[in-house]
Parts: structure tokens; C-alpha cells; sequence
């Protein structure tokens, strides 16, 4: 993993806000952070200064933006799913063997990019029309 670049001493974060959350927020917080790869303070500090650049955007923003993130995940892990089955069918096509399911997993990866075309779709006409 490459290590982020150190920030110069003008750029250097110095101060430390504290916020409040119950349990059930910093769960969501922390699964949020680990899904980007990020800490908890990462996480925040980058949410918050995205947040206070932009406060054009509405809360409908923000959650569609939260639903866009969550269907992206279901389809990465969706297609990883389906790349797996397709290596298997690989593997058994190439050592002459039988691959009885590689009709399901090309109607699996048909599906899927279907899925990910409709998705798509949907976001743009989402963005033009707002």
C-alpha cells in the first residue's frame, strides 16, 4: 500500500473538533471509514470539509448519493461473484472437462451488466434532470 504524501507544516491539520454519537452511529461511521479504506478521523474530516464546500446540496442529494454508493458495492461484490464461476468454467473448459453451469454464468454475467447499464442509466438521468 503506498503511503499518502505528509502534508507541509502550513497544511497540517491542527485543530480537533469532537462531535457526540451513540452506538449505533459510530458503528456506521466505522464500517463507513473501513469500506473507504480510511480512519474514523480521515473519514469525518474528509466527509464534513465535502459537505461544507458544497451546502447547495440537499439531504435528497446526500441520500441518493448514499444509495448510489451502497447499490455500487452490491454490483462490485455481484461481479466478483460472478468472475469467480466465470474462472471456474475457465478451468474446467480448459482441462477438457465438462462445464455444465457456464450457460448459467454467461446468463449471470448478462444479468449483471444489464444491472450495471440500468444503474447507470439511472444516474445520468438523475443528474440531468437536477
Amino acid at each position: 500500500m503506498q503511503q499518502r504524501e505528509r502534508l507541509r507544516d502550513e497544511k497540517k491539520r491542527v485543530r480537533q473538533p469532537s462531535c457526540r454519537m451513540n452506538d449505533d452511529e459510530y458503528q456506521l461511521l466505522v464500517r463507513a471509514a473501513a469500506e473507504c479504506h480510511m480512519s474514523v478521523a480521515g473519514f469525518l474530516a474528509r466527509s464534513a470539509l465535502n459537505a461544507a464546500r458544497d451546502l447547495d446540496r440537499t439531504a435528497a442529494d446526500i441520500a441518493g448519493e448514499k444509495e448510489m454508493l451502497q447499490e455500487l458495492f452490491a454490483l462490485r461484490r455481484h461481479l466478483g461473484q460472478i468472475g469467480n464461476n466465470l474462472n471456474q468454467v475457465a478451468k474446467a473448459l480448459n482441462s477438457a472437462a465438462d462445464a455444465p453451469q457456464a450457460e448459467a454464468v454467461l446468463a449471470a454475467v448478462q444479468r449483471a451488466a444489464k444491472r450495471v447499464d440500468a444503474f447507470t442509466q439511472q444516474h445520468v438521468d438523475h443528474r440531468t434532470t437536477a
